[in-house]
């Protein structure tokens, strides 16, 4: 027996699809035999309401002698089918004297009625007229068997309920195959999955329903940044092997070797082992790149203050400043440490260069915009569209290796946020960072 998971989407689409077409059917059966029975009804009592109005003129028309049919129902009818009763000033006629006891409380009326009538488990259905005849009131009661009519009634509307219930089953059906086919993008979705999984396809390619682009565009998102991630982890591993090799080479030559070492060998292997930290703190830097994908959002001032404390105490002879701060609860989606890194980069570089000030604006509108400026020598014009190329560094008087930018630059571009360098109004140098407020496009 196959086994029911009550999770599976198609057992709840199932099961409130028939619960619904259950209750619709059953609502629209109950309302059938009452609806029927009411017109059945009033068809029947509108009859006897024309036939009472009939029986009037004729009996007007006779002078108060009675019709024809009337007098030939009260000889020849002894069933409950078809029977009148008339009350003219205190003189009572029917059809059938065994049921006037029945038929008397209702010629008592003073109105124009119809009435149910029940007795020994039938229903008999009579309207009844009031008129005036020469002066004379009287009380007219024609009726007929309901219970003939009830029960053809009550046949048609089982068989409808037979019909109904077919059709419930079809609905059913139906429902199954348009869950079924409506389900297949899921089951080419998993298919697909088990194919990446195992290596026999890169990305998702699905023509899906509206409601799983969003799915399926974060998935290849997320599969996209993991390539990326490993991509630049190959990166990393090729880039110390070719960097290390040769300095490695140099010193363990240096180490080796017979002769002494003296002061100027120390300090080309101290220069040598400076380049190899260098290098393996700016590729661990790299690796520690989340990217834009990790569903993090980051406090913008709370982690703004701390770096601007941090840094005035590493440079205390500096004055960093934060101006245009947001609200404490405002956030971007980008992740906590790129974030730090970014900002980060651009405050200890503009530390490095500055003459006595920081200042550092944040901005959140549709995006967010960092601006960190300085108060020092700048750079010409020539040299600004030489910033952040990787390993370049344009004034060799200060500490550092020309790295912190070009990882700035990819920190940047890896969020699809623009990184700019001007020249700032005073003199120094303006860094520009324009990150996405939300998620990044796909």
């Amino acid at each position: 027996m196959r086994h029911v998971d009550r999770r599976s989407l198609r057992f709840r689409l199932l099961t409130w699809l028939g619960g619904v077409a259950l209750i619709v059917v059953g609502v629209t059966w109950l309302l059938h035999g009452i609806l029927l029975h009411d017109l059945a009804r009033d068809f029947l009592g509108e009859r006897l309401r024309q036939e009472a109005e009939h029986t009037l003129q004729q009996f007007r028309q006779e002078q108060g002698s009675l019709p024809a049919w009337l007098e030939s129902a009260g000889g020849g009818y002894q069933v409950f089918h078809h029977l009148y009763a008339l009350r003219l000033d205190g003189v009572i006629t029917t059809s059938h004297p065994r049921w006037l006891a029945l038929l008397e409380p209702h010629l008592k009326g003073e109105d124009d009625t119809l009435v149910d009538i029940h007795w020994q488990g039938r229903q008999l259905l009579a309207y009844r007229k009031v008129f005036t005849l020469d002066g004379r009131s009287g009380v007219l009661l024609i009726g007929e068997d309901f219970a003939q009519v009830a029960a053809g009634l009550t046949t048609l509307h089982w068989w409808v309920g037979g019909i109904a219930g077919v059709l419930l089953l079809l609905l059913v059906a139906l429902n199954l195959i348009a869950v079924n086919r409506g389900l297949r993008p899921l089951s080419r979705l998993q298919r697909q999955l088990d194919e990446l999984q195992s290596g026999d396809r890169e990305r998702l390619r699905l023509d899906t329903p509206a409601e799983l682009d969003n799915l399926v565009a974060q998935l290849n998102r997320f599969m996209d940044d993991h390539d990326r991630r490993l991509q630049r982890s190959r990166e990393s591993v090729a880039n110390l092997s070719h960097a290390l090799k040769t300095p490695l080479a140099a010193v363990t030559q240096v180490l080796r070797g017979s002769r002494p070492i003296d002061d100027g060998r120390r300090a080309k292997m101290l220069l040598r082992l400076e380049d190899m930290h260098a290098q393996l703190e700016s590729e661990l830097r790299r690796s520690r790149i989340a990217g834009p994908y990790t569903g993090q959002r980051t406090l913008i001032r709370r982690e703004a203050e701390t770096l601007i404390d941090m840094f005035g105490a590493l440079y205390p002879d500096k004055c960093f400043r934060l101006a245009a701060i947001p609200a404490a609860e405002a956030s971007v989606s980008v992740e906590r440490q790129d974030f730090t890194e970014m900002l980060g980069i651009v405050l200890d570089n503009a530390g490095k260069w500055a003459d006595r000030e920081v200042v550092c604006r944040l901005e959140l509108a549709e995006s967010l915009t960092l601006t960190v400026e300085d108060d020092g020598p700048g750079v010409s014009a020539e040299d600004i569209v030489l910033l952040g190329r990787r390993g370049l560094r344009l004034d060799e008087g200060r500490p550092g290796h020309g790295l912190g930018l070009s990882i700035l630059r990819q920190l940047v571009e890896q969020y699809g946020g623009v990184l700019k360098f001007e020249v700032g109004g005073r003199g120094g140098l303006r860094v520009v960072i324009t990150l996405a407020h939300g998620d990044p496009a796909p």
